[in-house]
């Protein structure tokens, strides 16, 4: 080993693969998925409990911010989901050769990018 080796991790020059972006984001939206359970809880006991709790629910979701954030927690939800299946396939030996994978992976932002689309198109 003649080079030197560098004494830090230069992570903007790191090209992953399709597949290790989509692990990554996989463990990313599960990470924001229970960091969000607590919140939707809230918000569900909150609603249930009297119509002025569901009033001011309805108020709080209407600023756009919120929006925003119930938007990206939804895109968790999908490609967590969907992520999910594409390992479980993987986890049984379907879809292991490497243009499967990718194509698989591939699948996995597009179908979760547009079910979120839909879904909050839908409830905007």
């Amino acid at each position: 080993m003649s080079q030197k080796r560098p004494k830090h991790l230069a992570l903007w020059q790191i090209k992953l693969p399709i597949p290790g972006i989509v692990s990554i984001l996989h463990r990313a939206s599960g990470a924001l998925m229970f960091v969000a359970i607590p919140f939707m809880l809230y918000a569900l006991a909150g609603s249930l409990s009297s119509a002025e709790h569901f009033d001011a629910f309805r108020a709080c979701i209407a600023n756009p911010l919120v929006k925003i954030l119930l938007l990206v927690v939804l895109w968790g939800f999908l490609h967590h989901a969907c992520a999910g299946v594409r390992f479980l396939l993987l986890d049984i030996h379907k879809g292991l050769d490497l243009a499967t994978a990718r194509l698989t992976a591939r699948l996995v932002l597009v179908v979760s990018l547009v079910l979120t689309v839909i879904i909050g198109g839908l409830t905007w």
